[in-house]
């Protein structure tokens, strides 16, 4: 039975950390091999276990050390029918590794959670196509397309499921109502463009909106990730309730575009204290934002530097 899916603790106000970017610091600190930049490969052997359980560790301590509860997030972004394909998975093989995946990440919870620090456990999932470029599915394709991720998710005792790195509003609908049918609380995740916009030229506020509108309001929050906080200098010019629904981020070490960081052959660090510092700059312009983490070319370091300048330390 899942822990926490009737009652998401993040939903009580209390802040909560995530990672950072799994799939770069495997790569540039961990020397993992990547297909397809698909790190539930790394579930198929023992020694890539080890690899994400070193991975999450530093993670956890940092929040141990504040005594704030995480987000535990699964190894399986691109553990979808189109991308597991090209890795040679089909559906029993998905079901498989989107399980395992999740067993991975309740021993993690068992061993770091307290009574005070709730862990969630959330089932990763990433859009159909690249993270970067427009989806291509209308909202029943993509509904019907994600549901078998998301119900392996909920077999395996996930607490809720988060779509992650979106770009087009009608697979964050297709997502969201996969979800509701499932019964799995549900988070989505938007990137934006250096302009503060959707791939499609929508701004937030619309992408938000019309999710809400088309699934009766029923993802738990959004939160943004791979955006740099640079980048939404002017996303939030229009305030409103929609604003309200956004609880969480995890933004990119790089201030580039998707673009030029689709063709990098090294991994851009950015300023981890910088970084921080934009986080509480954010923070003042969003006060309901308290899911704090990063995504690519960030680590350990960066979500300290983030937890240090925006979480205030317990009395």
């Amino acid at each position: 039975m899942a822990k926490y899916r009737a009652a998401l603790p993040q939903l009580k106000g209390a802040n909560f950390l995530t990672d950072g970017g799994m799939e770069t610091t495997l790569i540039f600190h961990q020397g993992a091999e990547l297909p397809c930049f698909a790190s539930f490969v790394l579930l198929e052997t023992e020694e890539g276990r080890e690899q994400l359980r070193a991975y999450y560790r530093p993670f956890l301590e940092v929040a141990r050390s504040r005594g704030l509860g995480f987000i535990l997030d699964t190894a399986t972004w691109r553990a979808n029918p189109d991308w597991g394909a090209k890795l040679g998975y089909d559906a029993a093989g998905l079901d498989r590794i989107n399980r395992l995946a999740v067993a991975e990440v309740l021993a993690l919870r068992e061993e770091y959670e307290t009574p005070a620090t709730p862990h969630v456990v959330s089932g990763a999932i990433g859009p159909r196509g690249d993270g970067y470029k427009q989806g291509f599915m209308d909202r029943s394709e993509a509904e019907d397309y994600h549901a078998p991720q998301i119900a392996s998710f909920a077999a395996a005792g996930a607490d809720m499921v988060a779509g992650f790195t979106l770009t087009g509003i009608e697979e964050a609908i297709g997502i969201a109502r996969a979800a509701r049918r499932l019964a799995m609380p549900c988070a989505i995740s938007f990137t934006l463009e250096t302009d503060g916009r959707m791939l499609g030229g929508e701004t937030l506020r619309e992408a938000i909106e019309a999710v809400d509108a088309a699934t009766d309001r029923s993802p738990a929050y959004f939160m943004l990730n791979c955006v740099h906080p640079q980048h939404l200098a002017t996303s939030f010019e229009e305030r409103g309730d929609w604003t309200s629904r956004i609880l969480g981020l995890r933004a990119n070490a790089s201030t580039k575009s998707h673009a030029e960081l689709d063709e990098s052959e090294t991994l851009d660090e950015g300023d981890p204290l910088d970084l921080g510092q934009r986080y509480v700059g954010l923070r003042k312009r969003l006060p309901t934002l308290r899911i704090l983490g990063g995504c690519c070319g960030t680590d350990h370091r960066h979500v300290a530097a983030i937890c240090e300048a925006a979480v205030p330390a317990a009395a």
